[in-house]
């Protein structure tokens, strides 16, 4: 029983070793009747990039088609003659 105990505090002490703590930046924000840490993880700038990138891009181009083509429709119509 004490050989698995033994393991086990070692597999522990071996986790502890293998992972470094990450480093986050810490915002706190303090009033009269409340105080709020906030720690935010470095690699979320990463993870906001990938959610959003996706998303704005669509409606970039959604845009452009928009505008293009209310462009060639104003252009056709501003032509007497035609």
């Amino acid at each position: 029983m004490s050989q698995r105990k033994e393991s086990y505090r070692a597999a522990l002490q071996r986790g502890q070793d293998v992972a470094a703590p990450r480093s986050t930046k810490v915002t706190t924000l303090q009033s009269r009747y409340f105080r709020v840490t906030v720690e935010v993880d470095p690699d979320l700038r990463g993870d906001l990039t990938r959610w959003v990138a996706w998303p704005v891009s669509s409606v970039v181009v959604a845009g452009t088609t928009v505008l293009r083509t209310l462009a060639a429709t104003v252009g056709m119509a501003s032509r007497p003659g035609d």
